[in-house]
């Protein structure tokens, strides 16, 4: 292939690959390439819909706009989202192709992708300058070896230079660089031309002569130290990031006055599905944001997210387990549910096909706080779409559904919104809502990174909670731009980008 191919491998999951290309391909873009971004696996509940109702994985769709491309499903073909411990759905292309396990998926099912993998890329490479390719959790996983498809075996075939990056911040860096390369084989060692340390806090000159040591033993040079960057603002791609989340437990031990910031929980259900959807309420100074995992931190909040989910029914069925239903159906602040979350506020769900459960059918009782019951269908809903809120002024708002149940409304029950999808000529219902607009819920994913929609509802939340309106609300979705610049910017700074252009033959 002789477009010029970059990939951007890691250590380990969350070191920093899906920012990274991200932040890469602003630079080239900057420079006045026309520069695309490829996964060819990924494995994530966190997805984003493409203009045509593909589905891919959501870092894509956040490097495809940082490239200033239109994100398409050739991007990430594969995206694999985990439904149990050892089972997940397989979406190709953006399309459901089915059901597997982890066994026999990287025994046999891998080598049935790989075909359209390749051709997805030639695809891209045909009408780009250059492909920015990242890796998965780290090459140096030998017992996938054989049937990996995402990392030194697409690096050959894409003929790409690699870099790895190594996060400092987690510890063992050098370790893990040194480790990475020495389980490689020599043909794959071959394509990795340098390597860069990520999330560095400290002093700089106590850490080289660690970089000159590992230069050598590595016999490849370092790229540059990335300094941590606090607040970027940019969603991260790995659901390991959960585990840096702020709880109820770090941000809400402290009385809270009459003029603090609205406390919003999000109920972290095992298999919660696009937890970014919420990082635009967190930026917020006015909002103490927090993923709840005890039943008992309801009381502290003064709204309640019932977030998306691959496995309604199994997460239906935990909220019960773990006594979150009578403390949810007293609430007697603002409750919201997002997709899975609004089908779970429903009076049931039925699975007639048994798309969540292996083909088994069942019917769940719902928690019965909105007047709807929602019907499993074979068939994936993904479209962007936008709408306008029935209630706190109609304001206006963009965002995608992910979903496999179609909603059925009962008697005199009002929806939350009208929305247009794209594509569709005539806008329909979405969602429903109760108790005076208190309760509401919708299918649609990314609706509070809408300014306007956002500010709206936070207005609304505070005074139905008797909290004073906010000093100040922050233009998140309008400084979008300004944040992928910022980091790029960052990188910039940080990498050796002379270094870099020379491994893939292209100029400033």
């Amino acid at each position: 292939m002789n477009t010029p191919a970059l990939m951007i491998l890691g250590t380990a999951s969350h070191a920093g690959k899906s920012l990274v290309t991200a932040g890469l391909g602003r630079i080239f873009s900057d420079d006045g390439l026309n520069v695309a971004p490829f996964k060819a696996q990924n494995m994530s509940l966190n997805s984003a819909a493409t203009p045509d109702g593909r589905e891919i994985g959501r870092a894509q769709a956040l490097q495809a706009e940082a490239c200033r491309v239109m994100p398409k499903a050739e991007m990430n073909p594969v995206l694999i989202k985990p439904s149990s411990d050892t089972g997940s759905q397989v979406i190709l292309l953006g399309r459901v192709w089915g059901q597997v396990t982890a066994s026999d998926y990287f025994e046999h099912r891998t080598e049935d992708l790989f075909p359209a993998v390749l051709e997805s890329y030639r695809s891209l490479a045909a009408e780009h300058e250059l492909i920015l390719l990242e890796g998965a959790g780290s090459p140096a996983e030998i017992n996938l070896r054989e049937h990996d498809i995402v990392n030194m075996r697409m690096a050959h075939a894409a003929e790409a230079a690699c870099i790895l990056v190594g996060d400092i911040d987690r510890g063992g860096v050098f370790a893990s660089l040194l480790g990475t390369m020495e389980l490689l084989s020599p043909e794959d060692r071959a394509r990795i031309r340098g390597f860069a340390i990520n999330k560095f806090r400290g002093d700089l000159s106590l850490l080289l002569p660690g970089i000159e040591t590992i230069e050598r033993r590595m016999g490849i040079p370092c790229a540059g130290v990335i300094p941590y960057l606090r607040d970027h603002g940019l969603e991260e791609e790995d659901g390991v990031a959960i585990e840096d989340r702020r709880t109820p437990d770090r941000l809400w031990w402290e009385p809270r006055g009459p003029d603090g910031p609205l406390r919003v929980g999000v109920i972290a259900f095992p298999h919660m599905a696009n937890f970014t959807d919420f990082d635009a309420l967190a930026m917020e100074s006015s909002v103490s944001l927090a993923f709840l995992e005890a039943a008992r931190d309801v009381e502290l909040c003064d709204v309640l997210i019932l977030p998306g989910s691959k496995q309604t029914l199994d997460d239906l069925a935990w909220l019960r387990n773990r006594g979150f239903v009578d403390r949810i159906a007293a609430h007697p602040g603002v409750l919201i549910g997002i997709c899975g979350g609004f089908q779970m506020m429903g009076r049931a769900i039925e699975d007639p096909l048994g798309v969540e459960n292996a083909g088994l059918a069942r019917t769940t009782a719902g928690l019965g706080l909105l007047p709807v019951r929602t019907v499993m269908r074979a068939e994936k809903t993904v479209r962007r779409a936008a709408g306008t809120a029935e209630g706190w002024g109609a304001p206006q708002f963009t965002g995608y559904e992910i979903h496999m149940g179609e909603t059925v409304y009962g008697a005199g029950c009002a929806p939350f919104a009208h929305i247009l999808r794209e594509g569709d000529a005539a806008p329909v219902a979405d969602g429903a809502t109760a108790g005076a607009g208190r309760i509401w819920g919708t299918y649609v994913h990314g609706i509070f990174d809408d300014d306007t929609f956002r500010h709206a509802f936070l207005d609304a939340a505070r005074r139905d909670c008797g909290l004073p309106p906010a000093p100040e609300y922050r233009p998140v979705t309008g400084q979008r731009e300004a944040r992928i610049d910022r980091w790029a910017a960052h990188l910039r700074q940080a990498l050796d980008m002379n270094l870099i252009r020379g491994w893939i033959g292209v100029r400033a």
